[in-house]
């Protein structure tokens, strides 16, 4: 072969790898596992771009590596392909989602086999299959047969609760349950009915049915979660959504709240994604208390991590949601209150939480009671409490917090303090001190006066200290088709499982993906939806499970993925167990990786699995961002200046398509090509050619700057995009794409293809012993590469590489001692030429099945020192010597040097210091 042809070679080894099933990965317990996971992608339309495959790489790179260090490996790729964007293309097409679906996943697998990846194909999932999500199916029904006990501090199966109800009632049972759950004797539950014992029993579930607030979205007709609302608007289309009551679905991922806490230690994550999961679980520990309503008989629950405060309360703030709102609106206030209300229940809590400067808030006109000291106190309204959060109801302490402060200064309501010190900007923090202007309080320190005043509140029974967290249940339901079915019937509007042997559930045809004329879900429109028992019809769940269902336990079928017994063999589950290294988006931190743990958890609890977190190490790599190009049209014409030129002509500019331009100079006859109205295109051009302005953005299509990688691929290979998406950066920095050094990676590759042949193309390796410096080039590589992949420092491989090509090919050496582990320790960056060269070097087997070579300290050890020369104290020549010479003759080589006798000017040396592998000093 003469040439590099990196289109012949890649196809060649990739069809090899696929005919083969080189990386198939099975249970193997004479080697040490290694489980390599991509966060799995949602197959959209518009295919990858050049920013995706950026993990993918990553991973492959020390899947490939572990390999070659004796792992077994699994590497698995599928696709999360329920969703809502193939049901909104649904709904404008008429096009079935499993259509599209299809054809996605087809070209998202087509783009990601050409880059070389090695996935065990084998082992794909996709979450929309009815064989996967007979276990999603399964394992929510799991979840629904348990409770969470508190003193066995994990999941039961709920038959054990429901026998302890039958021999004592629920008065001794410490359970995670709702808050207004009653309490009742053996012989209560016995005269129940079958419906109110169902009832109680959802109480107590860790899948359950209740009345929630959420976010709604007429236009889409589904509930979104507060990650898919900004500023009251749906993310997606930017529609209209508002909050509303309606039966949802929730998981009790509240239950597992504090292990979710505790057992963050146990894995190995970057701290940021640790510290939004501790932000968003919010534990506090605090008291809960009431205040009676003055007039009425409501008691307001609040929620407080400093009780010492309480004679700082000087108003009652409520969420806009809260039950007693329209109850405590006095009629002079009620326009006021309902207009405030209509406005604020539409913002989604995360905007009114991070909105710190809009001030708002409407007087109910009713007064609560402090039991501390009997004070009327007004009851407001105000958006900056959350009914998803604590009680929904605040005692403002304006004196000793920001927020009640600001409300209470636009207001013109009391701020009152109660922790001696200085009042900074008018809110002192009180994160300490000694309390005042408190009765029985005065004098204590923080938590003393906390204990004093929950020991009050207990005595009075109107109170207690308590562990609060700001983790919300999870709403498990969208009113949406494209998603698993919920394996529910419902019997006197009470939900019950289907039978196991029905699953899975399989998503029925409707004839539109529209909710019904009556506003019920899509699944609404489908014919016989019911469930047939002892003779019975009753009506299925018409809503359908949430996008991160599927995603939430993916990790354990890609371990046995074809098993039809179980979601997961027990010996498989065993040898795999967590994932070693998952590569993914920060983006996930609060969601997907919640819930993965959550259900992981649960699933160790009922002894289904072995392992209580499911990612041991995760990267999060950063985003590969657009480089967008600019031409300059002349206002009015169809005429475009030179990017040079253009301060003198009065010009506007204009993205332009990135994939016509070059190291920023424009393809003039692809740009007339581009679109129509630029057919008859001008230009004024610097010496003959056209350059662009360029600039960071985003990547996205109307800014035509999004780089499709098979159009890399094309141009110049997998190889060099593998290397290059590698070469630009750090893995978890941002970074922007840009193709002007892509030419130096497609040039060193054809660089290392050149040391293995000779000017007529004709391989010509021998095996003779390499020199000294050979050697040296080569091992400095091994040791640099292995480090690097160990520490996940993947772009400075890239340069190790380059820097030990460069050295071999100035000693011209073509040692195969030399060339062989050369391919060895490039291969999991470039395969394709690694596996081609391999071959060609007479090897029968894939490289995969190679050793990563050693490191031999004897080449690494430095023979020679760079002694830096100073003359009376500046700094003048540098000296290279031999590191085994002693003092006297290091001195006698550096006085003898040219280059430092021009420095001296014939003057006689007053002294010399040497100190050996360091610094030689003269003065004259």
């Amino acid at each position: 072969m003469a040439d590099y042809n990196f289109r012949e070679v890649e196809q060649k080894w990739q069809a090899y790898w696929e005919s083969s099933k080189q990386f198939e990965a099975k249970v193997d317990a004479t080697k040490p596992k290694f489980y390599s996971l991509d966060m799995f992608p949602y197959p959209s339309g518009a295919g990858l771009h050049v920013g995706h495959p950026l993990g993918y790489i990553a991973s492959d790179i020390v899947t490939r590596f572990k390999r070659l260090k004796g792992f077994n490996v699994l590497h698995p790729m599928g696709y999360d392909s329920f969703g809502l964007p193939a049901e909104q293309y649904a709904i404008q097409t008429g096009q079935h989602p499993a259509i599209t679906t299809e054809e996605n996943i087809n070209r998202y697998t087509e783009q990601l086999k050409r880059i070389g990846f090695a996935f065990d194909w084998s082992k794909e999932v996709r979450t929309s299959d009815p064989a996967y999500y007979k276990w999603t199916q399964w394992i929510f029904m799991q979840l629904f047969g348990s409770y969470y006990d508190l003193q066995a501090d994990k999941a039961l199966p709920i038959d054990s609760l429901i026998q302890t109800f039958q021999q004592t009632g629920n008065m001794s049972v410490q359970a995670v349950c709702d808050e207004d759950t009653e309490e009742f004797s053996a012989a209560d539950w016995e005269a129940y009915s079958e419906s109110k014992k169902q009832e109680v029993l959802l109480k107590y579930r860790l899948t359950f049915l209740a009345e929630t607030t959420v976010n709604w979205c007429p236009a889409l007709g589904t509930v979104l979660s507060n990650d898919e609302v900004k500023d009251g608007f749906s993310e997606r289309g930017g529609h209209p959504v508002e909050r509303k009551k309606m039966m949802q679905w929730s998981m009790r991922i509240t239950a597992y709240a504090d292990r979710l806490l505790r057992e963050l230690e146990m894995v190995d994550w970057p701290e940021p994604v640790k510290e939004m999961q501790r932000n968003w679980i919010g534990k506090s520990t605090g008291a809960e208390m009431v205040f009676q309503v003055e007039g009425h008989d409501l008691q307001i629950k609040v929620f407080t991590t400093r009780i010492d405060t309480i004679y700082g309360v000087t108003y009652l703030a409520l969420a806009p949601e809260h039950e007693y709102v329209k109850l405590l609106t006095t009629d002079s206030e009620k326009e006021t209150v309902e207009s405030y209300v209509e406005s604020a229940k539409n913002r989604s809590e995360r905007d009114r939480m991070s909105d710190v400067k809009t001030i708002s808030g409407a007087f109910t006109g009713s007064y609560a009671i402090n039991p501390f000291n009997g004070e009327r106190i007004q009851i407001w309204i105000a958006d900056y409490v959350l009914a998803g959060y604590g009680t929904g109801a605040v005692m403002a302490v304006p004196a000793h917090d920001e927020r009640d402060y600001n409300f209470a200064r636009h207001f013109d309501l009391e701020i009152r303090q109660v922790i001696e010190g200085s009042m900074e900007n008018g809110s002192f923090p009180g994160k300490g001190g000694i309390i005042m202007n408190s009765d029985f309080l005065n004098g204590l320190e923080m938590q003393d006066a906390m204990n004093k005043a929950i020991a009050f509140l207990e005595e009075k029974k109107i109170g207690k200290g308590k562990i609060q967290y700001r983790m919300r249940d999870a709403i498990f339901t969208r009113q949406r088709y494209w998603g698993e079915p919920l394996p529910v019937y419902f019997k006197e509007g009470l939900p019950y499982l289907i039978a196991e042997k029905d699953l899975p559930l399989i998503l029925p045809d409707v004839d539109k993906f529209l909710p019904t004329e009556d506003g019920a879900p899509p699944l609404g429109r489908a014919k016989d939806w019911t469930y047939r028992v002892d003779g019975q019809e009753y009506p299925l769940e018409l809503s359908t499970m949430p996008g991160w269902a599927g995603s939430s336990w993916y990790f354990f079928r890609y371990m046995d993925p074809a098993n039809e017994r179980v979601f997961v063999g027990e010996d498989a589950e065993k040898y795999w167990g967590a994932v070693d290294l998952y590569i993914g988006g920060a983006e996930h931190a609060t969601g997907h990786l919640l819930y993965s743990r959550f259900w992981t958890k649960f699933l160790y609890d009922r002894g289904l699995v072995s392992i209580k977190e499911p990612f041991r190490k995760m990267i999060n790599q950063g985003m590969i961002q657009g480089r967008s190009n600019f031409v300059f049209r002349k206002k009015g014409t169809n005429t475009f200046v030179s990017a040079g030129l253009r301060h003198e002509h009065d010009t506007v500019p204009m993205h332009v398509d990135v994939n016509i331009v070059y190291n920023d100079q424009l393809d003039l006859d692809a740009f007339k090509n581009w679109r129509p109205d630029l057919a008859d295109a001008t230009f004024i051009l610097e010496e003959g050619k056209y350059h662009c302005t360029a600039e960071v953005e985003k990547m996205s299509k109307s800014k035509y700057n999004v780089v499709n990688p098979d159009d890399v691929i094309e141009r110049y290979g997998a190889d060099t995009l593998r290397l290059y998406e590698m070469f630009l950066g750090p893995l978890e920095q941002f970074k922007p794409w840009n193709t002007n050094g892509i030419d130096g990676v497609y040039k060193f590759l054809r660089k290392l293809w050149k040391l293995y042949f000779d000017n007529n193309g004709k391989l010509s390796v021998t095996d003779k012993a390499p020199s000294k410096q050979e050697s040296k080039a080569l091992h400095k590589a091994i040791k640099k590469v292995e480090e690097d992949i160990d520490r996940y420092s993947f772009n400075t491989s890239v340069s190790t590489f380059m820097i030990c090509v460069n050295e071999l090919s100035a000693l011209k050496c073509n040692k195969r001692a030399i060339l062989e582990p050369l391919l060895v320790i490039l291969s999991p960056y470039a395969p394709h030429i690694a596996e081609e060269l391999w071959q060609q070097l007479g090897h029968g087997t894939s490289i995969i099945y190679a050793s990563y070579p050693e490191a031999n300290e004897e080449f690494l050890a430095e023979d020679t020192h760079e002694y830096p020369v100073s003359i009376n104290g500046k700094m003048r020549v540098k000296i290279t010597l031999p590191l085994d010479l002693s003092k006297d003759e290091i001195e006698k080589q550096a006085l003898a040097s040219d280059a430092l006798q021009k420095w001296l000017e014939g003057k006689v040396p007053k002294k010399v210091i040497v100190v050996p592998g360091k610094i030689v000093n003269i003065v004259v």
